[in-house]
């Protein structure tokens, strides 16, 4: 007997042969002795095998013919999937199972067997049969990279003996399965040509999900979070979520009138809508969210991870996360070709970010648009990326309706048993085109032709209940008629009916109710607790010595009354958190911040432990302080913390760019999410970007935070656009989110060199008694009749203009100087009395730091314009600032500042 080994083995016994046996005895006995003194793969080796009698007393090569055994034992566990019956349409097979070259008298002899089968001598035949049966079936596993505990448990699972499901157990499968196919085909039939991005091909998917609700509830979960893109979207809106079918069906029609009544709530179209419900099952309610989700397939991942985390701390379950799931149901080409999937299942074992494990489906369609596995990617199986987590795969054959609802069971259980990610690869197939209107036959023409003839899964499964004699033909007709008369009821009453905003969105997620701020400025006395916990040293705690030296400079800004950024930003997080609100600020290296000025969180110089002056001395009871350091993340990150904003009123969310320009990796979540998530799905959010901005002379790549992207998505009131100048309006605009009844996401270009600039200070009364200036202009203007040119600028270069100034004071006699703090919304309120005070005024410059083709001015051109004309004048709006360039900077220092330079010079000439 051989047996042809795999490159991959990565057991102990793999390396085990007959010349080393006398070790395995020997370790062998350590083992019996005290199983903790052999490593943790040994002690899964041993426990997983019985040997013949006790090694003490078996001969070698009775040994050593067990081991052989237990390799094949182990061939069937691992590699198994390899010759699993997996391809509905059996167009592929897998290569690569290890060969075995057994005779018939080997076959027919009784060994010793692991105790996952039944632990007992037989034939190895009848072990090779049990194995073939559980391992290369329509079911198969997956679990080679994973933990042994992992492993063994999943081992257990597929050896012991299997529970039935009962009659009306298969009966209520088979309602599920064909009320999934009668909807595709009746849309099919009534909405010809219009695009669903049908199910059909992955049928069972709704049987699993009922299976999934099932069950899930009966170990503890009170809410699924579930996000998904296109494919079944429609059938898991009606069929799983109890959508009103009017809804869809009115959509299908083109005659809703939900988005024409409303001009702020421009709607989506249907396979990108989500829905929130409620339905009940034997062990109790279950609140179901699904997720909206734009066409960037994958986006969603990290968002639903986010609102997951947030439900989780509603429901005060943030030890065992049993009670929130969150579901992800990929695409196949989608999973493999998106780079935020990767993103977010980094994110599944991380402190910050961590939600008890999530479910993944992946609809396997074994083809993208119109394109082959061979052609999308790199890896065997779609689920391949899971490696990388070490999760367990289950691959489901998408004809089996109970293979895949036995997968799901194992699914939930195991991510209740040990909170991590576990996926099931439903390998089935499209049998329309990419949408109802393409022809897949272009590309595909093999497989189309296969498909054709192809029965769907409900008709395989009604032929397997007839032939067990658990349903007959009369009663599957009745329940397909039952499920058709169904949706020709809900399309018949539409003219008639009367759809309201909740028929659309459904029950909206229960958000738990705050008390918004009534001011933005503080107490003397919360205020001052705060500047004292951020400025003192805390005891028996090692500090670096020079975290030492920061401190000792806080202090004597706190007893200098010269507050600086840093300061100002942890006064707003301290007072807020006594305010009762709390804080998750998450970023690349945000702890510290990237330009080491914020320290919110200290290292014991011996120990590395972590202190946190803001929970340990601000942070009431229920309030939390969550400041996290993310992985080196962007689309991922932000979709998280924007999730949790949505689900999270009573938290400042912040999400801070190591650099502004980073935010380019998620310009995704941005366009799709944060700029435009209210208008299209009335899903608020008041999230905070901390996107470091400004032109220092340090090349094209970390100077620009993009903030001609951010104002050219503004529309409709959608978000605040700021580039501040002060610590006061820092403070001020961070608590200000608390006070917006109707949450806006909030956008901050912060400073860089600004954030030790000697000017750059506010004084503690300016936080108790000041407010948020939209506009702030200078002091030392003098008669506003002599004032003949403003200079309108905009973060940084402010400070390089009054700089210019201070040396040349008298060209300053017939000029003022404003700065635009908040560019959007437009600050039209505060600019109309300043410049109608102005009778002389003969020009406007616009002045900024950045290229003509980026910055604000192409933004502030209009406004300027017609801000003028509301109030009757018509001075020249002047431009100064960088030429067009398709580089955000130059880098070169030398270039820069000698630009620089130029730049004030422009100014003080057109002055």
């Amino acid at each position: 007997m051989s047996f042809s080994q795999t490159p991959e083995a990565k057991t102990p016994n793999d390396l085990i042969s007959r010349d080393s046996l006398e070790y395995t005895e020997e370790l062998y006995k350590q083992y019996l002795e005290n199983p903790q003194q052999v490593d943790a793969s040994w002690r899964w080796f041993f426990q997983g095998v019985r040997f013949a009698g006790s090694l003490g007393t078996a001969s070698p090569e009775e040994m050593a013919r067990e081991l052989e055994v237990h390799r094949i034992i182990n061939a069937y566990r691992d590699y198994g999937h390899l010759k699993a019956r997996l391809d509905p349409l059996g167009l592929w097979e897998r290569k690569g199972f290890p060969e075995f070259s057994l005779t018939p008298e080997e076959r027919q002899r009784e060994f010793f067997v692991t105790e996952h089968i039944l632990g007992q001598k037989m034939p190895l035949q009848d072990a090779l049969t049990f194995l073939e049966e559980r391992y290369c079936g329509s079911l198969a596993l997956r679990v080679g990279g994973s933990a042994p505990k992992v492993r063994d448990w999943f081992f257990k699972e597929w050896e012991q003996p299997l529970s039935s499901l009962s009659p009306d157990e298969k009966k209520e499968a088979f309602s599920q399965v064909m009320q999934g196919e009668v909807l595709e085909r009746f849309l099919n039939m009534k909405f010809q040509g219009k695009k669903r991005f049908s199910l059909e091909g992955l049928d069972i998917l709704m049987p699993l999900m009922n299976h999934l609700l099932k069950k899930g509830a009966a170990l503890g979960m009170k809410d699924l979070v579930i996000g998904m893109a296109h494919r079944g979207r429609i059938n898991l809106l009606i069929n799983f979520m109890k959508q009103n079918p009017k809804v869809i069906f009115s959509e299908f029609n083109e005659n809703s009138s939900l988005f024409q009544t409303d001009e702020d709530w421009t709607g989506d179209v249907k396979y990108h809508i989500g829905f929130a419900s409620e339905r009940n099952t034997s062990h109790g309610p279950v609140r179901l969210h699904l997720g909206y989700n734009p066409s960037h397939l994958e986006s969603v991942n990290s968002i639903i991870l986010g609102m997951t985390r947030a439900l989780q701390r509603k429901n005060r379950d943030t030890q065992n996360r049993k009670s929130v799931i969150p579901l992800l149901i990929h695409g196949d080409a989608a999973f493999c070709g998106q780079g935020s999937v990767s993103e977010t299942l980094q994110l599944s074992r991380l402190k910050g970010y961590t939600i008890g494990g999530a479910i993944h489906i992946i609809l396997n369609n074994q083809l993208g648009f119109t394109t082959s596995p061979r052609e999308g990617r790199s890896t065997p199986y779609a689920s391949d990326l899971a490696k990388s987590i070490q999760a367990p795969v289950l691959f489901v054959n998408a004809d089996d309706v109970e293979a895949g609802m036995r997968a799901m069971d194992r699914a939930i259980r195991f991510r209740q048993e040990f909170g991590g990610d576990v996926f099931i690869d439903l390998i089935g197939y499209r049998r329309h085109g990419h949408n109802e209107g393409d022809e897949p036959s272009f590309t595909q023409p093999a497989i189309y032709e296969k498909i054709k003839t192809h029965p769907t899964a409900a008709t395989l499964y009604q032929s397997k209940l007839i032939e067990e004699k658990v349903l007959t033909e009369e009663e599957a007709g009745r329940i397909k008629d039952q499920h058709q008369n169904s949706y020709e009821t809900a399309l018949a009453d539409l003219p008639g009916a009367s759809l309201k905003k909740k028929d659309w969105m459904g029950l909206r997620e229960q958000i738990p109710k705050v008390s918004f701020l009534k001011t933005t400025g503080t107490t003397k006395e919360k205020l001052q607790k705060v500047l004292e916990v951020m400025s003192s040293e805390p005891s028996d705690f090692m500090l670096h010595p020079k975290v030492k030296r920061i401190l000792k400079k806080r202090r004597e800004r706190v007893e200098g009354d010269q507050l600086d950024w840093a300061l100002c930003e942890l006064a707003a997080y301290g007072t807020l958190l006594q305010d009762r609100f709390s804080i998750r600020l998450s970023g690349q290296d945000s702890k510290r911040g990237t330009f080491s000025h914020r320290h919110s969180i200290y290292y014991d110089k011996e120990t590395g432990e972590e202190y946190s002056p803001l929970k340990r001395n601000l942070a009431f009871k229920g309030v939390e302080c969550c400041l996290y350091n993310s992985p080196l993340s962007e689309m991922a990150v932000l979709g998280f913390e924007y999730g949790n904003s949505c689900m999270a009123p009573d938290f400042l969310t912040i999400w801070e760019a190591q650099f502004g320009d980073f935010v380019n990796g998620a310009q995704v979540i941005v366009d799709n999410f944060i700029s435009s998530g209210e208008q299209k799905w009335l899903q608020a959010t008041d999230i905070v970007l901390f996107l470091p901005h400004g032109y220092e002379g340090q090349g094209p790549e970390h100077s620009s935070g993009m903030l001609e992207r951010f104002l050219q998505l503004c529309a409709q009131g959608n978000m605040q656009v700021c580039n501040l100048t002060t610590p006061a309006n820092l403070f001020h605009v961070l608590r200000r989110q608390k006070t917006l009844k109707n949450r806006k996401p909030l956008i901050l270009m912060t400073p860089k060199s600004l954030l030790r600039h000697q000017d750059m200070t506010a004084r503690a009364e300016e936080l108790c008694n000041g407010r948020f200036n939209e506009v702030i202009w200078d002091s030392e203007i003098g008669d506003s009749r002599d004032i003949e040119s403003v200079v309108l600028c905009s973060g940084k270069v402010y400070y390089d203009l009054k700089a210019a100034r201070l040396k040349d004071p008298s060209k300053n006699s017939k000029s003022a100087v404003f700065r635009v703090e908040q560019l959007y919304p437009f600050p039209e309120t505060q600019l109309n009395p300043i410049l109608n005070g102005f009778p002389c005024l003969k020009k406007i410059v616009w002045l900024q730091e950045e290229p003509a083709n980026r910055g604000a001015w192409f933004y502030m051109k209009p406004q300027l314009e017609k801000t003028l004309r509301n109030i009757g004048q018509d001075p020249e709006i002047q431009y100064i600032g960088r030429s067009e360039l398709a580089a955000a900077a130059g880098g070169s220092f030398a270039v820069h500042t000698k630009e620089q330079e130029e730049l004030m010079a422009a100014c003080q000439f057109a002055l």
